[in-house]
């Protein structure tokens, strides 16, 4: 994994190295990052049709990579190691097209579909078994950049979403294509349209 996000993310021989050998570091010292990495991968197998096993997927989904450059810049942020942590992410979003800001909370395992235009912005929360389409955008509003959107377990964002502000998407909840979120999402509803629209919920929706 070290050596396949050193590949991807460095731009010359001399990055190349330097970020494998921060990727092993920090594999070294936090085994849940490893833990999650495996985990990560099993659910691109569940969750994609199109995947045809582990190592193709391994080798071939830059979302995964991704995905995990990002939980080695986040282990950085962590360290207090933020200038490398940044950089991390600068050559994820020029080399690989997905922009995850450090300090966001992201669970496991989480699936990066396609793995193009994905950006998530700082202190933005998203919980486990989550699938992340492309083009989508998750962060806060610019007149509260720090309370970002608190996404629940389970959650389906489609292509194109945009969720913004500060919010709570709950369970399983879905977002579709397009769409475009900033209220709260209660579990297990679907929201779609511009501005989003509740529907499909399992309990009714206060007005």
């Amino acid at each position: 994994m070290s050596h396949q996000i050193g590949l991807r993310l460095g731009k010359n021989t001399g990055d190349r190295h330097r970020f494998e050998r921060v990727a092993n570091e920090a594999f070294a010292a936090s085994p849940d990052l490893v833990d999650a990495a495996g985990r990560d991968l099993e659910w691109i197998v569940l969750r994609d049709p199109a995947s045809t096993g582990l190592l193709p997927a391994f080798l071939n989904f830059k979302g995964y990579v991704a995905l995990q450059a990002w939980r080695v810049s986040n282990w950085l942020w962590r360290q207090n190691r933020r200038d490398l942590a940044l950089l991390l992410q600068s050559e994820s979003s020029d080399s690989l097209q997905v922009s995850i800001h450090p300090s966001a909370s992201i669970g496991t395992p989480v699936l990066l579909d396609h793995g193009t235009g994905v950006v998530i912005g700082s202190f933005v929360t998203i919980g486990d078994e989550a699938t992340i389409q492309q083009n989508v955008t998750v962060g806060g509003k610019a007149e509260s950049p720090n309370r970002a959107p608190r996404i629940a377990r389970g959650v389906l964002l489609s292509a194109g979403a945009t969720i913004l502000g500060d919010i709570s998407i709950g369970d399983f909840a879905k977002i579709g294509a397009g769409s475009v979120v900033t209220g709260d999402v209660p579990s297990g509803c679907t929201a779609v349209g511009v501005p989003a629209r509740l529907t499909n919920c399992p309990q009714p929706v206060p007005a």
